[in-house]
Formats: C-alpha cells, structure tokens, sequence
C-alpha cells in the first residue's frame, strides 16, 4: 500500500497532522493555526508574540534575484505577521544556509535589506546562526509583544461581519512579493483602536485566507462583491483572488462600526485603501472560494 504524499493531503492538512496533540504549557495563549503564536509574559503586562518564516531559493525568489530584496523579503514576512495580531515587532534570530560557493557580495546584499527591514519596523536582530547548503534559505524568528486587550486573533469573526482588506491584491510575481511593504503600523492602529474580530494577513492569497478565517471562525461563510475588489493595476480579478504574497491585512469587522472605522482610517491613512469587499454569514454553503484552486499552497503541485 502506498503511502499519501504531502502533495496529495495540502499544506493545511499536514500542518493539522503534525500539531495535533502537541503538548503546551499553561503559559501558552494561542498555539499553531495562527499568524503567530502567543505566550503570557511573566510578571508583565504584555503577551510575548512568537513567529517564524523561511523563503528558499526557487521556492520563493529566483537565484538572479537581487539579494537585498531578497533580504528585506525575509523580514517582512514575520514582520507583516507580528502586525497582524496587533503586536510590535521587537526581537529576530536569523538563520542563513548558503552554498560553499556564494560570493560573499551577495551574502552582504541579504543583509542589508534584513537591516533595512529591521529597522524600519524597530527589529533587532540579535543572533542567529550560518551553514552551507545546496540552495540559498533565510529563515528569521521574530518576537514581539501585544497587550492582551489588544490581541487580534484569525478565528473571532461573526456572522454579520463586514470583510475589509487593506491596500491592493495582485501583482506579486512582478516583483510586489520582494518590495511590499508590512502593514505592522496599520495592524496596530486597528487592533488599539477598533479591534476587529479577526485579521490576518494575506500570504496565501484571498482564495485561500478568505475561506481558511471563516472555517476556523465557527465555519463561516461569506459573500464576496468581486466588483470592489481592490485590484492592483494590470492585473485581473483572478490574480488579485489567486496571486497570493499580498501581504495586505484581511480583517472582519461589526457592521456598526463600518462607518466609524471608515473614517477614522481615510484621516490616519489617506495613502492607503481599505476596502469592503463582502460580509460573513452562517453556513459554509455561502463560502465561493472554498472550492478554489487558487491561492498558495506549499505542497500543491
């Protein structure tokens, strides 16, 4: 009898095998599943947040990839993470495997857009460790820390609520995948000031993340207006549902805040859209995108 590939079970599906009855402390607020895990800090007023992320040569930039994008690319990503649970960033270790062969300018490129990204976000990076392999992986484990009342998690939303995402969707193979920008400052202001019953970001795509926040938010489901989609220019409704690596934050919201939060966001945000795109409601049959091709998956062939 042949055993199943990870191919043919998905990223998700193998991500619930392995975690599935893993033990945790008492300290332990929100274990895998989310953008990030959350501890208690002891004898301390804030949560510790807790992240990690790997991008791995021809899997996620080319090997003539500048490497200072590829640097910034690997902060950004748990940076953008931190930001969706409403946390600040504060501390990285960073891990480097390169071939014996890599010229040593473009190991000092990956550092300066890790620095870049760094501190530009307040990061610092404090270790980490080296080693040689037969492709290029940056892997960054990022800390950082969120008060309690403050913490947005991805599996609080409601029947009811108004679906918003930030900025625009698509694009990311033309080069938004290694220059985007982490919506840590905006997940923040969200998170302090109206606290959305769930947000995460976009990393996947929304063909993906949509479905993945209702399912784990009680099993919702949702109806999407593909006409306000926000569409990066260039680019179709189809990319902008399947591309993944938008790195925008997708958040649900009560309705009877939609005008306040509206508002509030144009006069903090004038440079940035955030859009209404659909509603969540009761019963996974009102879920389009749940039998969707689209959107990243690791182990999808």
């Amino acid at each position: 009898m042949t055993s199943e590939t990870v191919m043919e079970i998905g990223e998700d599906a193998l991500i619930g095998r392995v975690t599935d009855g893993l033990w945790t402390g008492d300290g332990v607020v929100i274990g895998p599943g989310d953008d990030c895990a959350v501890v208690k800090a002891s004898g301390s007023d804030w949560w510790n947040l807790l992240k990690t992320d790997a991008v791995v040569e021809g899997v996620h930039f080319l090997q003539e990839t500048d490497s200072e994008k590829v640097g910034w690319k690997a902060m950004a990503r748990v940076v953008s993470d931190i930001g969706a649970m409403g946390g600040a960033p504060l501390f990285a270790l960073v891990t480097l495997m390169v071939p014996k062969t890599c010229e040593v300018a473009y190991v000092e490129g990956l550092y300066a857009g890790l620095k870049r990204c760094a501190e530009r976000f307040g990061v610092s990076v404090v270790g980490g460790e080296t080693t040689s392999g037969p492709v290029v992986m940056i892997s960054v484990a990022l800390t950082g820390r969120v008060r309690p009342r403050f913490c947005v998690r991805r599996d609080g939303a409601k029947a009811g609520d108004a679906i918003y995402v930030t900025g625009r969707l698509g694009g990311s193979i033309r080069g938004h995948h290694l220059t985007f920008e982490p919506r840590a400052e905006q997940g923040r202001w969200l998170a302090e000031n109206f606290k959305p019953h769930a947000m995460m970001d976009l990393s996947d795509g929304l063909a993906k993340d949509l479905p993945r926040m209702g399912r784990v938010s009680g099993g919702l489901g949702c109806v999407l207006d593909e006409e306000r989609l926000p569409v990066n220019e260039g680019c179709s409704v189809d990319e902008a549902l399947n591309d993944g690596e938008d790195y925008e934050l997708l958040l649900a919201v009560s309705p009877r805040r939609q005008m306040r939060l509206e508002e509030a966001w144009r006069e903090r945000f004038p440079e940035l859209e955030l859009t209404c795109i659909g509603k969540f409601f009761k019963g996974t049959d009102k879920m389009p995108l749940e039998k969707s091709s689209g959107g990243w998956d690791h182990f999808s062939s």
